[in-house]
């Protein structure tokens, strides 16, 4: 069993708005990574956010919906949350960010498949090279992942036993781009739009 963590409940600094909310393509930013989590081979999906809106938009997908009340601890508390509201019979924990829109189940699938397919205990998925998400830890790392701290998610974890970490390289880069500036918006809208 692998369980899919949406972590949503950041605070969009860069935009001055909430950047899960912005339409794209005639769905919100967090309903199109939810939908695709949703369609994909993950056995449980949980959304956690902070932002009731976001919550309501998990509850209408039928999704398990946990509610961050300390966002300002970072992106680690989120995990954390998600971690805690997991099924105690998976055996990994495949941590999504909700700022990815154009990702797509085939993405997660493949993701998924190296996980069970080799003897890693993470699996970061590449973009042209560069490390991104969603990442997959398994379980026997729960403890590790619920001591860590701030906004650096399991990257420390990464770093620090990189003879555990395989890595997919994703052909299409576009399913790893995120959101995190207007600009960055108005590029993905393009995009959307050229389809």
């Amino acid at each position: 069993m692998i369980t899919g963590i949406i972590m949503a409940s950041g605070f969009s600094r860069r935009m001055n708005r909430d950047k899960l909310t912005l339409s794209l393509g005639g769905e919100l930013v967090i309903e199109k990574v939810i939908k695709v989590a949703k369609e994909s081979k993950l056995d449980e999906v949980i959304l956690v956010y902070q932002n009731e809106l976001i919550g309501d938009i998990g509850q209408k997908y039928g999704i398990k919906t946990v509610f961050n009340s300390s966002p300002e601890k970072g992106q680690s508390e989120s995990m954390k949350l998600g971690i805690k509201a997991a099924s105690l019979s998976t055996k990994a924990f495949m941590f999504i960010v909700g700022d990815q829109p154009l990702m797509d189940s085939k993405t997660i699938n493949e993701i998924i498949e190296m996980f069970k397919n080799n003897d890693k205990e993470i699996i970061v998925p590449t973009y042209n090279g560069k490390k991104g998400s969603p990442t997959v830890f398994s379980s026997k790392l729960k403890k590790k992942l619920l001591e860590v701290e701030g906004d650096k998610g399991g990257r420390r974890i990464i770093a620090e036993m990189p003879h555990e970490v395989g890595y997919v390289p994703i052909e299409d880069y576009k399913v790893g781009l995120d959101i995190d500036t207007w600009e960055e918006y108005q590029h993905l809208v393009e995009m959307e739009r050229e389809k």
